[in-house]
């Protein structure tokens, strides 16, 4: 994940406080806008694990969008996923939020390049 104090120099995403928290260089909310709609974003680290969530109170976000947070977020050389864990699994706190991850302490299998 990038360092996040690269944000305080735009001007097209705001770093918010988070129940009275301001983050540091790899843990922050952030508000934007991508497309013309708002998108609310939490990235995170710890657990062996980097998470950007991306929200939005009306709809799920796209695949566009999610790909350009992927691109603010991380850099280009990095695998990030989404994931679709086991049924027994699955947490839904918030019905129009996404989630990046990316391990800290492995690489991400990928599949040939023809298979994608």
């Amino acid at each position: 994940m990038k360092d996040l104090s690269y944000f305080d120099k735009l001007s097209f995403i705001k770093r918010v406080e988070l129940r009275g928290q301001r983050g540091d260089n790899y843990n922050g909310a952030f508000i934007t806008k991508i497309d013309g709609r708002g998108y609310g974003i939490i990235a995170s680290n710890g657990g062996g694990w980097e998470h950007v969530s991306v929200s939005n109170g009306h709809h799920i976000p796209s695949w566009k969008v999610m790909s350009t947070v992927k691109d603010l977020f991380f850099e280009e050389w990095e695998t990030v996923m989404q994931l679709h864990p086991a049924k027994q699994d699955y947490v839904n706190d918030h019905n129009n939020c996404l989630h990046l991850w990316r391990p800290l302490n492995e690489r991400i299998p990928l599949p040939p390049k023809i298979f994608v």
